[in-house]
């Protein structure tokens, strides 16, 4: 066993895939301290241990799982977990969340991360349970989606539905598609950068946590429950969310301009009422699906009650998702964005790639460029739900022509297909597409411009926009104004990196000072803003090292044209962002300690932040 420490079990599991050996790594109070936990320690573990010149798919890649401090405690939200490596879309890092249960229950089973090396011979799952890693055959598994693997596990294991949280591959990850997420709990996705991709690469299925008897050891439990009941309170003022989901928000991001609507072609769409979260809600059948200890239980079951997929149940659809299989492709059927949301997780799929990939194949077809001897018989008109569920199964086994090139997300299809159609593909120059919103419009300028100078693979600073008034600094006063925009991304940074590294759900918890008081409940480490802000900076910067190794090039930094262009219409129409590109990234690389020019960090702040050893130089 680890050293015992407040909010943390002291263990790593290291998994040798290539020898089948599990080694336990003891984490220690200093390294815990610096890195924190979540996405702290899965960028500790890319920095040191993936050279320059490793691809996403060598065995010398890391797959990492991480808890954090805050994970498998008492408070609401807290299954959440971190998944860290080198990823196929950017060839750069990426740190992706997902909620539900495994966080808690890696805790529970006796460890604060799972760090998975090299590549095994034939298909595996790995089972951790009572203070082991078991690593069990999985050829019987392979060919089932995501839902039907969890099933298949729960049956193998004898366990039932919550004894065990199963995160899987389906068919995406098991062929490599470049956008493949990994997949659990029915419907909680670690979604960015190819994560799946990178755990089909090493041939591993799933990964199971049982909700073992192990406990997290908390400095103040009474400290923590006031502070938990004060996150509680910040989450239901936030927003709609608690009343009427993610999708609450629907109606207000169509009147901003801010709904992603046919690839960007407009920015209008009339018919956000019959589509937003409050619609959903009351129309269909629901019923809740809390993650770990959950009072928000955002989560929600939904049965379709009308219209042509009545009677179809699947996880209630995020906002990100109502916008992906609603404006985006074109579609005005609620009921179909269920079917199509439930239908990508099983695939194992990344939702807001697979839908600006397919609202770019739409434009495609529209206008000539592909015609259905490309399509191989599918109408991609606008809306056609059909044909974009049949895409979809094709893009997941990269079958036929445009299967095979969806599968390579926006950037790559678009630049092999040339011409015109290059300059309708919506995604940044490092690789990835944006979250699913229009950024252009709606206030979301710091969104666009966080998107592309992250260094986390996808937003860094925002989340359900940006808060810089929850830290004491002053508000975003004009979202139109560049040197506005610069600063809250960069001032703001750090502060929901933090978040990342704790194990916790930010729709339970999204306020930072109720948050900080709970982590020092759990820790007794008596950290300030200042302290919570510099833990989350360090693991960008060490983010941005790794990066920088790897290849980053900051003329990439940038939206593509279809992304970063002026809006035809709607309340930002004639807003261009690109005017003041390289001013705005100049002063964000100043205020993130990052040379204005080049955007490597300085020594002063690789000094300040303790990465000395990391520098360029020493690299």
């Amino acid at each position: 066993m680890g050293e015992r420490m407040n909010g943390y079990l002291g263990r790593l599991a290291n998994v040798d895939l290539s020898t089948g050996c599990v080694r336990e790594e003891v984490l220690d109070e200093l390294t815990a301290r610096k890195w924190v936990g979540g996405a702290g320690l899965g960028a500790k573990i890319l920095l040191e241990e993936i050279p320059p010149g490793v691809e996403w798919d060598a065995p010398e890649n890391r797959l990492v799982f991480t808890a954090g401090p805050l994970a498998g405690t008492m408070m609401f939200g807290s299954g959440t977990f971190n998944v860290a490596t080198k990823g196929p879309m950017t060839n750069l890092a990426v740190i992706s969340q997902a909620n539900g249960y495994f966080g808690a229950y890696l805790r529970l089973s006796g460890f604060d991360g799972l760090v998975l090396r090299g590549r095994s011979a034939e298909w595996v799952t790995l089972w951790v349970h009572d203070g082991r890693v078991e690593i069990r055959p999985a050829s019987a598994l392979l060919g089932l989606d995501a839902w039907e693997t969890e099933d298949a596990l729960r049956g193998e294991l004898g366990v039932g539905e919550r004894d065990v949280s199963v995160f899987a591959i389906g068919p995406a990850g098991q062929n490599g598609v470049r956008y493949a997420a990994i997949v659990g709990d029915r419907g909680h996705v670690a979604s960015k950068n190819g994560v799946g991709a990178v755990m089909g690469s090493k041939r591993v299925k799933a990964v199971v946590a049982s909700r073992g008897a192990f406990e997290v050891p908390v400095f103040d439990p009474q400290a923590l429950r006031l502070a938990n009941l004060e996150c509680f309170e910040a989450a239901k003022a936030f927003g709609t969310t608690w009343k009427w989901g993610t999708g609450g928000g629907f109606s207000n991001l169509a009147k901003s301009g801010a709904l992603p609507v046919k690839n960007y072609t407009t920015s209008l769409f009339s018919e956000h009422e019959s589509m937003n979260g409050q619609t959903l809600r009351t129309k269909f059948l629901v019923r809740s699906m809390p993650c770990f200890r959950c009072a928000i239980s955002h989560v929600k079951e939904v049965t379709v009650t009308e219209g042509p997929y009545a009677g179809f149940t699947g996880e209630e659809p995020e906002y990100e998702q109502l916008a992906a299989w609603g404006p985006q492709i074109g579609n005005t059927d609620l009921g179909a964005t269920v079917m199509l949301t439930r239908e990508v997780d099983r695939l194992g799929l990344d939702c807001n790639e697979a839908s600006w990939a397919i609202g770019w194949a739409m434009e495609c077809f529209e206008k000539g460029v592909f015609t259905l001897s490309e399509t191989e018989g599918l109408d991609l008109s606008w809306g056609n739900v059909e044909a974009v569920r049949v895409l979809l199964g094709r893009i997941s086994r990269r079958e036929g022509f445009l299967g095979a090139l969806l599968a390579e997300g926006v950037m790559r299809a678009s630049r092999k297909v040339k011409g015109p159609a290059e300059q309708w593909a919506i995604y940044t120059l490092k690789g990835v597409t944006p979250r699913g919103h229009d950024h252009r419009g709606g206030g979301r300028w710091p969104e666009l411009f966080d998107t592309c100078v992250s260094d986390t693979g996808t937003i860094q600073s925002s989340w359900s926009g940006i808060h810089p008034q929850f830290v004491d600094q002053p508000p975003l006063e004009d979202v139109f104004d560049p040197s506005e925009v610069s600063r809250v991304v960069g001032d703001f940074a750090g502060y929901r990196t933090f978040d990342d590294c704790l194990g916790i759900c930010r729709l339970a918890a999204p306020h930072p000072k109720p948050l900080l008081a709970c982590f020092n409940a759990v820790t007794g480490w008596n950290w300030t803003l200042a302290d919570a802000r510099e833990a989350g900076l360090r693991v960008i910067t060490a983010l941005r090292l790794f990066n920088l190794r790897h290849g980053l090039d900051p003329e990439n930094e940038r939206p593509s044209a279809r992304y970063g262009s002026i809006p035809v219409d709607g309340p930002a129409q004639g807003r261009d962002i690109q005017a003041k590109w390289d001013e705005m990234r100049a002063d964000y690389y100043r205020r993130m300690g990052f040379d204005p020019q080049t955007g490597i960090p300085t020594a002063e702040t690789l000094k300040r932040l303790g990465l000395e050893a990391y520098a360029p130089h020493a690299g």
